[in-house]
Protein backbone atom coordinates (compact mmCIF):
# COMPACT_ATOMS: atom_id res chain seq x y z
CA UNK A 1 0.00 0.00 0.00
CA UNK A 2 1.44 3.27 -0.94
CA UNK A 3 1.12 6.50 1.26
CA UNK A 4 0.10 9.78 -1.12
CA UNK A 5 2.90 12.26 -0.30
CA UNK A 6 2.15 15.77 -0.18
CA UNK A 7 -0.71 17.92 0.91
CA UNK A 8 -4.19 18.56 0.57
CA UNK A 9 -6.24 21.72 -1.19
CA UNK A 10 -8.22 22.04 1.96
CA UNK A 11 -4.92 21.98 4.42
CA UNK A 12 -2.84 24.50 2.51
CA UNK A 13 -6.10 26.96 2.49
CA UNK A 14 -6.30 26.65 5.94
CA UNK A 15 -2.64 27.57 6.15
CA UNK A 16 -2.39 30.11 3.61
CA UNK A 17 -5.54 31.55 6.08
CA UNK A 18 -3.65 31.35 9.07
CA UNK A 19 -0.51 32.95 7.79
CA UNK A 20 -2.78 36.23 6.05
CA UNK A 21 -4.42 36.54 9.87
CA UNK A 22 -1.08 36.63 11.20
CA UNK A 23 0.38 39.32 8.69
CA UNK A 24 -2.67 41.30 9.39
CA UNK A 25 -2.10 41.74 13.10
CA UNK A 26 1.48 42.13 12.64
CA UNK A 27 1.05 44.86 10.51
CA UNK A 28 -1.53 46.74 12.28
CA UNK A 29 1.08 46.21 15.65
CA UNK A 30 4.06 48.09 12.71
CA UNK A 31 1.80 50.91 12.27
CA UNK A 32 1.28 51.41 15.74
CA UNK A 33 5.25 51.29 16.69
CA UNK A 34 5.85 53.56 13.67
CA UNK A 35 3.53 56.07 15.08
CA UNK A 36 4.86 55.81 18.36
CA UNK A 37 8.39 56.13 16.78
CA UNK A 38 7.64 59.17 15.18
CA UNK A 39 6.37 60.75 18.14
CA UNK A 40 9.11 60.41 20.53
CA UNK A 41 11.29 61.77 17.52
CA UNK A 42 8.83 65.06 18.02
CA UNK A 43 9.46 65.20 21.57
CA UNK A 44 13.14 64.74 21.35
CA UNK A 45 13.38 67.55 18.76
CA UNK A 46 11.60 69.54 20.55
CA UNK A 47 13.00 69.06 23.71
CA UNK A 48 16.36 69.38 22.37
CA UNK A 49 15.54 72.47 20.93
CA UNK A 50 14.43 74.07 24.42
CA UNK A 51 17.76 72.94 25.63
CA UNK A 52 19.76 74.78 22.62
CA UNK A 53 17.61 77.71 23.40
CA UNK A 54 18.39 78.25 26.99
CA UNK A 55 22.10 77.92 25.68
CA UNK A 56 21.47 80.77 23.94
CA UNK A 57 19.53 82.48 26.50
CA UNK A 58 22.49 81.75 28.73
CA UNK A 59 25.60 82.80 26.37
CA UNK A 60 23.39 86.24 26.39
CA UNK A 61 23.99 86.87 29.92
CA UNK A 62 20.33 85.43 30.67
CA UNK A 63 19.11 88.73 28.91
CA UNK A 64 16.73 87.22 25.80
CA UNK A 65 16.30 84.36 23.47
CA UNK A 66 16.10 86.38 19.95
CA UNK A 67 18.33 89.31 18.51
CA UNK A 68 17.94 91.14 15.38
CA UNK A 69 20.08 88.22 13.39
CA UNK A 70 19.12 85.21 15.77
CA UNK A 71 15.42 83.79 16.45
CA UNK A 72 14.79 81.00 18.22
CA UNK A 73 12.64 79.88 15.82
CA UNK A 74 14.63 81.31 12.77
CA UNK A 75 18.01 80.28 14.14
CA UNK A 76 20.73 81.68 11.64
CA UNK A 77 23.06 78.91 13.15
CA UNK A 78 20.64 76.80 12.60
CA UNK A 79 20.71 74.40 15.16
CA UNK A 80 17.62 75.59 17.37
CA UNK A 81 15.64 75.76 13.71
CA UNK A 82 17.02 72.50 12.33
CA UNK A 83 15.49 70.87 15.48
CA UNK A 84 12.18 72.55 15.63
CA UNK A 85 12.24 71.80 11.72
CA UNK A 86 13.33 67.80 12.07
CA UNK A 87 10.21 67.44 14.49
CA UNK A 88 8.16 69.09 11.88
CA UNK A 89 9.17 66.03 9.76
CA UNK A 90 9.08 63.61 11.88
CA UNK A 91 5.16 64.72 12.49
CA UNK A 92 4.69 64.13 8.82
CA UNK A 93 4.85 67.48 8.12
CA UNK A 94 6.52 67.37 4.64
CA UNK A 95 7.23 71.50 4.69
CA UNK A 96 10.69 72.84 4.29
CA UNK A 97 9.65 75.67 7.10
CA UNK A 98 7.68 76.16 9.93
CA UNK A 99 5.07 78.37 10.76
CA UNK A 100 6.43 81.29 12.68
CA UNK A 101 4.93 84.40 12.52
CA UNK A 102 3.64 85.20 15.94
CA UNK A 103 0.09 86.54 14.96
CA UNK A 104 -0.50 83.50 13.23
CA UNK A 105 -2.27 81.03 16.02
CA UNK A 106 -1.65 77.30 15.45
CA UNK A 107 -3.07 74.80 13.73
CA UNK A 108 -3.01 70.69 14.41
CA UNK A 109 -1.23 69.78 11.09
CA UNK A 110 1.41 72.06 11.66
CA UNK A 111 4.50 72.77 13.53
CA UNK A 112 4.13 76.73 15.26
CA UNK A 113 7.11 78.35 16.85
CA UNK A 114 6.60 81.90 18.38
CA UNK A 115 8.85 84.22 19.68
CA UNK A 116 7.70 87.58 21.58
CA UNK A 117 8.83 91.05 20.20
CA UNK A 118 10.72 91.57 23.16
CA UNK A 119 12.50 88.74 22.63
CA UNK A 120 12.20 87.02 26.07
CA UNK A 121 10.14 84.08 25.72
CA UNK A 122 8.92 81.57 23.12
CA UNK A 123 7.16 78.35 21.99
CA UNK A 124 7.08 76.15 19.91
CA UNK A 125 4.45 73.43 19.15
CA UNK A 126 4.27 70.04 16.37
CA UNK A 127 1.26 67.44 16.23
CA UNK A 128 1.63 63.98 17.50
CA UNK A 129 0.76 61.11 15.27
CA UNK A 130 -0.63 58.45 17.80
CA UNK A 131 -3.80 59.55 19.83
CA UNK A 132 -5.73 57.65 21.86
CA UNK A 133 -8.61 59.27 22.17
CA UNK A 134 -8.15 60.04 18.42
CA UNK A 135 -8.59 63.52 18.57
CA UNK A 136 -5.41 65.71 17.86
CA UNK A 137 -2.41 66.25 20.43
CA UNK A 138 0.01 68.61 20.16
CA UNK A 139 3.25 68.56 21.92
CA UNK A 140 4.77 72.01 23.23
CA UNK A 141 7.85 73.20 24.88
CA UNK A 142 8.30 77.14 26.18
CA UNK A 143 10.87 79.02 27.56
CA UNK A 144 9.12 78.62 31.04
CA UNK A 145 10.76 75.15 30.62
CA UNK A 146 7.42 73.58 29.91
CA UNK A 147 7.71 70.22 27.79
CA UNK A 148 3.78 68.91 27.54
CA UNK A 149 1.05 67.28 25.38
CA UNK A 150 -1.69 69.87 24.67
CA UNK A 151 -5.02 69.34 22.99
CA UNK A 152 -4.90 73.18 22.46
CA UNK A 153 -3.02 75.12 19.59
CA UNK A 154 -0.69 77.68 20.39
CA UNK A 155 -2.64 81.16 20.00
CA UNK A 156 -1.88 83.99 17.80
CA UNK A 157 0.69 86.04 19.75
CA UNK A 158 1.16 83.04 22.11
CA UNK A 159 4.39 82.49 24.00
CA UNK A 160 3.31 79.77 26.68
CA UNK A 161 2.52 76.17 26.18
CA UNK A 162 -1.17 76.02 26.34
CA UNK A 163 -3.13 73.79 28.96
CA UNK A 164 -5.24 71.24 27.89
Amino acid sequence: MQKNKGFTLMELLVVIAIIGILATIVLASLSDARDKGADASTKSNLTNARSQAEIYYNDKDYSFYVSVADSVCLDVTGSIYDLVLAAAKSAGDDTSTVTNTLATAGAYNQTTCHVATDGISWAAEAPLKASASGSPVMWCVDSTGASLKTTTVLGASGTACPAS
